[in-house]
């Protein structure tokens, strides 16, 4: 069944193919004889109950600087589409959250992934609190009193923006940490939104584990092994990815959340795990696909289509 897909996604030209699991997922697509047009959110417009984009059709190749061939841009209805690929990166702000109010209207016609209602409503430190008996103990707040409380609590805490991606604003304290007062004021002037404050996991140096679900099933994981002398493992901060078989606890973790990311269209969703707890759940533009395939696991971006296709078949 070819199915006409358009990708909201941020400047093709400017990601790296070499780790974008966005781009696994067109070439998938395309291998799949679907046929791709790209916009970038800035391209929408709302008029009326429809909502329209200037569109390019888009081929695209495993060729590093030569991986997209766009087509010219033409002002089209997405309701014209049977699938919308939501993949921009954070920052998960206004501007993302009135792009998923955009793209709510084009339901039942179109098939938005990951649905845009359920990631405006998820964002990715809040929805994991839906499960506190999975987590570290967690705080999130902009009170300087309970983070005081809170670190008193606990030897070594994380401290991190709400809406913050990709490892950036990432400390660790002691429960004594002379630094922590500096770091309240910077972070107060600099965030708006309220802060995640966590106890700190030492099994992170073991890894930060990112695991793939696919419409609420385990489908593959890759362990990000952080660089000496930092908490980060995220790959753009220098992580190393090495390819992780599931624990038991964490099947168990798949499972008790699985149900729940399915019945709220979260086709696409990576997870992260530190020792047998959960920190985040990914919904946005989750990442990890292409380097589990490189690592020698499945290919996850097939398993991603073989789910979409089943859903666009059932709404027709």
């Amino acid at each position: 069944m070819a199915l006409k897909v358009a990708v909201q996604m941020d400047p093709i030209e400017r990601i790296n193919i070499a780790g974008d699991s966005t781009f696994a997922l067109l070439l998938e697509a395309q291998a799949r004889g679907h046929a791709l047009s790209y916009y970038t959110p800035d391209r929408l417009s709302q008029l009326g109950r429809d909502v329209f984009a200037a569109v390019q059709p888009l081929q695209v190749q495993d060729v590093a600087g030569d991986h997209a061939k766009l087509g010219t841009a033409e002002r089209r209805n997405l309701r014209a589409f049977d699938v919308v690929l939501l993949r921009q990166d954070p920052p998960f702000d206004l501007a993302y959250v009135t792009s998923t109010h955009f793209l709510d209207r084009l339901a039942p016609d179109t098939l938005v992934v990951n649905d845009p209602g359920a990631v405006r409503n998820a964002p990715e430190k809040l929805l994991v609190m839906e499960f506190p008996e999975l987590m570290p103990p967690t705080l999130i707040t902009r009170d300087r009193a309970e983070i005081e409380a809170f670190r008193a609590q606990h030897e070594a805490v994380v401290m991190k923006p709400l809406y913050g991606h990709g490892g950036a604003a990432v400390f660790k304290l002691g429960q004594a940490d002379f630094n922590f007062g500096s770091l309240f004021d910077l972070f107060s002037t600099t965030f708006r939104e309220p802060w995640v404050v966590q106890e700190f996991m030492p099994q992170v140096a073991q890894g930060d584990k990112r695991i793939i679900l696919v419409d609420g099933v385990a489908k593959g994981a890759v362990n990000r092994v952080p660089q000496s002398g930092d908490i980060r493992s995220n790959m753009v901060r220098g992580g190393r990815a090495e390819l992780s078989p599931l624990t038991k606890r964490e099947l168990e973790i798949c499972e008790r959340i699985g149900p729940e990311l399915k019945r709220r269209g979260l086709v696409f969703v990576g997870i992260d795990v530190i020792g047998d707890r959960i920190t985040e759940i990914n919904v946005t533009s989750p990442t990890g696909l292409r380097a589990i395939k490189r690592l020698g696991g499945p290919d996850l971006a097939a398993a991603i289509w073989d789910a979409i296709e089943a859903r666009a078949a059932a709404a027709r």
